[in-house]
């Protein structure tokens, strides 16, 4: 039987995780409105002169980094900067049609987005758990929603991977950022040795119980709008990680997808579909954006 998207949203409404990339702010006229890769171009413009595209053999975390060297704002200065430019970005129809199946069905949202253009779609509230280890640079904690969420996997909410606007400290936008934000992970999965790996993701007595975190070990996962190219260090390390973790324990196993649209142009595109239908996501190819984001299934 092929898998396809609509069939995935009806079989595992209940029981699924949405992953949603920057892909939801680049489709139809969202794009004129919310365009993180112009931000990062106008701002890359007035630190490189000259420089107009992420050069070819530059990722585009490794471009951050070059950008952040060459301007002459402090650090940080950069992050509060991108913070600012997103605060007047808003939602459109298909944020408000894709939020608002994940709220009707009390499923939770991850995004790697910084903006909160997907929480405004559905008036989702800003949520500050009482977590006394909490930190402005990885706030995994806070999320938005209609109410504090205590059991990620147990109801809806909009959880940011890579930070969020209203902290600036927070923003995962460099190769240094990402790798700060594996090694706080690395620590909370593996604990002080590797005779601690993996202990207890599936209970509630592990430091990553009450964060996104949890989600992404004990859920089904539907990425959409991700390009999960060799950039994404962090979410690529994590799926690493999920495998590793489901080998260990294979009766805690849960499917995931990417959801895509072939780009023959793309010479890489062949490499990363290998990555994640090895690391346990089926990849499933859709004929065009607007089959994903104005699908049949959203209205259910």
């Amino acid at each position: 039987m092929s898998v396809t998207l609509d069939g995935i949203l009806r079989r595992h409404s209940r029981d699924i995780a949405l992953v949603l990339g920057n892909g939801i702010n680049r489709h139809a006229n969202a794009a004129t409105l919310n365009s993180w890769d112009g931000l990062l171009m106008s701002i890359a413009r007035d630190c490189i002169p000259g420089v107009n595209s992420v050069p070819p053999g530059t990722a585009l975390t490794e471009f951050y980094d070059v950008v952040e060297l060459k301007s002459p704002m402090g650090v940080g200065e950069l992050q509060s900067q991108f913070c600012m430019s997103m605060k007047d970005w808003r939602p459109v129809a298909h944020h408000m049609q894709i939020a608002g199946w994940a709220l009707r069905h009390d499923v939770p949202i991850l995004t790697t987005n910084f903006d909160e253009v997907i929480s405004q779609a559905v008036g989702g509230d800003f949520q500050f758990p009482k977590d006394p280890a909490f930190t402005a640079f990885y706030p995994w904690g806070c999320h938005f929603g209609p109410e504090l969420v205590d059991d990620p996997c147990a109801g809806f909410a909009i959880w940011h991977i890579n930070g969020m606007a209203r902290y600036k400290t927070s923003i995962r936008l460099g190769l240094t950022h990402y790798m700060g934000s594996v090694q706080r992970a690395r620590g909370w999965l593996h604990g002080s040795g590797e005779d601690n790996l993996f202990r207890a993701k599936d209970r509630r007595d592990w430091r990553g119980a009450r964060t996104w975190m949890h989600v992404v070990f004990n859920k089904p996962l539907l990425f959409i709008g991700l390009g999960l190219a060799e950039n994404e260090v962090f979410l690529r390390w994590l799926l690493i990680e999920r495998a590793k973790y489901f080998r260990q324990f294979e009766g805690r196993k849960h499917p995931a997808w990417y959801v895509y649209v072939d780009d023959p142009k793309d010479e890489r595109q062949a490499g990363k579909l290998f990555f994640l239908e090895s690391v346990g996501v089926r990849c499933l190819q859709a004929p065009s954006y607007q089959t994903i984001y104005e699908a049949d299934g959203w209205g259910g």
